[in-house]
């Protein structure tokens, strides 16, 4: 196997520290969690009187179980970005289908203003643009969404949260993740500021936060002094 291939085959690997398996097994058990016990929750609820029939789970929590068990140290998948984000659009949606009434316009305007707040908040998560999209699309549709349907979601986010908090520190991925603070000297042949000065210089956005990649370029430098 060519190098390249090597390289591959041990980043996607079954196994191992980021194996596809261990991603696999988090999500099933984030998204069992959250919704089994939202669903009990709903039903107590309507056995009260006081909760109408709502979903035990909305469609978006799958796409941020990707993130939070696979790419746990990646910027858009931290607890902010999962929680505020995915609320935040949420709410933005389901004012969007309230206030415009149309469906096309209301997640139009749902979407590009969730994405506008999240920059905002840092809380850039991509699930929730598909929050925007549903909550908005729920308030002009048959049903007419009102504020009671944010409650699924903030019960299956914060289900998840715990299930991803729990289940990251004990797989090896602590999380929130921290990214290692690295003490630059005199012989480096950069500095963090060259970092940032190079990253505003490609003008574009990186998955990965500058302290993350001050580590792995000093890691390589170590690796490559030794060989």
């Amino acid at each position: 196997m060519s190098n390249r291939g090597s390289a591959v085959a041990a980043r996607f690997g079954a196994t191992g520290h980021l194996g596809w398996i261990r991603g696999a097994f988090g999500g099933l058990l984030g998204i069992a969690l959250a919704g089994g016990v939202t669903m009990l929750l709903e039903m107590k609820g309507v056995e009260m009187g006081g909760m109408s029939t709502l979903p035990f789970l909305v469609a978006p929590l799958g796409a941020s179980a990707v993130l939070v068990f696979c790419v746990p140290a990646s910027p858009l998948a931290q607890p902010w970005s999962v929680i505020g984000g995915n609320m935040i659009s949420a709410i933005v949606g389901l004012s969007m289908g309230h206030l415009l009434g149309d469906p096309w316009l209301a997640a139009s305007m749902g979407v590009g203003l969730a994405i506008a707040a999240m920059s905002l908040t840092r809380s850039l998560h991509p699930p929730g643009g598909a929050c925007a999209l549903l909550y908005a699309l729920g308030a002009t549709g048959e049903q007419h969404w009102g504020i009671g349907y944010l409650v699924p979601l903030a019960l299956n986010l914060m289900f998840l949260f715990q299930v991803g908090w729990l289940y990251n520190n004990l797989t090896g991925h602590p999380w929130p993740h921290h990214a290692p603070k690295v003490q630059h000297k005199a012989p480096d042949p950069y500095t963090r500021a060259d970092i940032e000065a190079l990253l505003a210089e490609w003008d574009e956005v990186l998955d990965v936060d500058v302290d993350d990649l001050d580590a792995f370029v000093q890691a390589l430098l170590r690796k490559g002094a030794k060989a």
